[in-house]
């Protein structure tokens, strides 16, 4: 990559995989070499039998394998999922906010609670799970569901425009074929629209 697509490098702001590419070195040198914030599905590789782990430091505030953290009230032990705070770049730090505060919801140990005033995870705590998107944010699926789109195109291009089995020669005659067949299905979809079919924008066959 950096020596076939280096302005890529340079330019791209996040990178998207699926579970396949959850790695915690891509995941780490993605960030920290090139600035890429990486949006991979994740595999629960904890061994032990509890979906949840405590955070280190605090007493009632625990997280899963997916990233999303929790705090436990003092009074009643209930379990509430943590606001997103975003994440502070200088301090390589996700903030995580009271659910009491931020939504209004009503609980008994506010008072004594010591995440009342919301709490910093580190990204180092685990690379894999804390990412410079929160995972558990909607910034995040938002930023996966991206790729799940440009997936659909890729199976079309391979499937209803035959580029799985094809006898193509050069890359330059490749990318006229890619961008054509493109073109097609943008055209398909504007035509569908001023049709007023736009629920059919997606289907190729007229």
């Amino acid at each position: 990559m950096e020596e076939k697509q280096p302005k890529l490098l340079e330019t791209a702001e996040t990178m998207a995989g699926d579970r396949g590419y959850d790695d915690t070195k891509l995941i780490t040198k993605l960030w920290d070499t090139y600035k890429i914030k990486p949006i991979m599905d994740i595999r629960n590789m904890w061994k032990d039998p509890d979906k949840t782990r405590l955070l280190p430091g605090k007493e009632n505030v625990v997280y899963n394998y997916k990233g999303t953290v929790s705090c436990v009230c003092p009074e009643t032990g209930k379990q509430r999922e943590m606001c997103n705070g975003g994440f502070e770049k200088d301090r390589q730090k996700l903030k995580k906010l009271c659910p009491a505060k931020q939504m209004g919801v009503t609980c008994e140990g506010k008072a004594q609670c010591p995440v009342a005033q919301g709490l910093r995870i580190s990204l180092s705590e685990d690379r894999r799970i804390f990412t410079p998107i929160d995972r558990s944010s909607y910034k995040w699926k938002k930023e996966y569901n991206r790729r799940t789109a440009v997936e659909r195109v890729n199976s079309r291009l391979d499937t209803s425009f035959g580029f799985e089995l094809h006898t193509i020669r050069g890359m330059a005659k490749m990318k006229l074929r890619c961008g054509l067949a493109l073109c097609v299905m943008l055209v398909m979809a504007l035509g569908r629209i001023k049709e007023n079919q736009a629920e059919k924008m997606r289907s190729l066959v007229s």
